[in-house]
């Protein structure tokens, strides 16, 4: 049976959704809040997420960005904002479909039926853990190995975030600048070693031999647990 997670902060619109997917022989859950949802995504490994961006604690856009941390689970959008701009917005996000609502019910359960036959075999596990620190990517956080847990600017957290999704391959420094500053600015890579360094004096044990937080000379960096 698929599992689909609903997050919906709307009551009579993420009842009807439930109903209606499980009339069709899915396993639906439903999150009313953008963190529970995460948390749900975390526990539950969706086959499928419905996400609105219309949360009460979270715009659905952080929401699907910090899924797409660690997880390619397939992701279809439901929401009132029916601009251009929006929806290419949410799909540059990782969204792989967007509705608008209002919406009929025939043609979500199409998107969704679409959305299952495209999804990916596996995901990455959403917890990458080092001698030194455990990067939680569900949750957005980062403890030391006693527990403690690490205070990151949320630039720190991204390029973190984006070595985690790539644990133990060199990323590039222009694609890991590209993430972190746009592509009008990823040939300014002088500013990925203040970043490094940065991210090496909070959680190194030794920033200055580093064993997590590797340079790859003239290619780029690698987290190694």
């Amino acid at each position: 049976m698929t599992r689909v997670l609903v997050v919906e902060d709307e009551p009579a619109l993420a009842r009807a959704l439930a109903v209606t997917l499980r009339a069709h022989h899915y396993d639906a859950t439903v999150a009313h809040t953008g963190a529970a949802g995460l948390e749900a995504a975390a526990s539950r490994h969706p086959d499928l997420v419905v996400l609105d961006l219309g949360l009460p604690d979270l715009d659905g856009l952080e929401v699907l960005r910090a899924l797409r941390a660690w997880s390619g689970v397939p992701v279809v959008v439901l929401s009132a904002r029916r601009t251009s701009d929006d929806k290419v917005e949410a799909l540059d996000a990782g969204a792989d479909d967007y509705v608008t609502k209002p919406f009929g019910m025939d043609e979500l359960l199409a998107r969704l039926r679409a959305a299952v036959r495209r999804r990916p075999q596996e995901d990455q596990p959403p917890v990458v853990t080092t001698a030194a620190f455990r990067v939680d990517l569900a949750a957005r956080l980062v403890r030391r190995a006693d527990g403690e847990p690490v205070r990151l600017t949320p630039t720190e957290w991204h390029m973190l975030e984006v070595l985690a999704r790539n644990v133990g391959k060199v990323v590039g420094r222009r694609e890991l600048l590209h993430e972190l500053r746009g592509p009008q600015l990823d040939r300014e890579t002088h500013y990925l070693r203040v970043y490094v360094a940065q991210l090496r004096r909070k959680l190194e044990p030794d920033p200055a031999h580093p064993r997590h937080l590797l340079t790859e000379p003239g290619m780029g960096y690698r987290l190694e647990p």
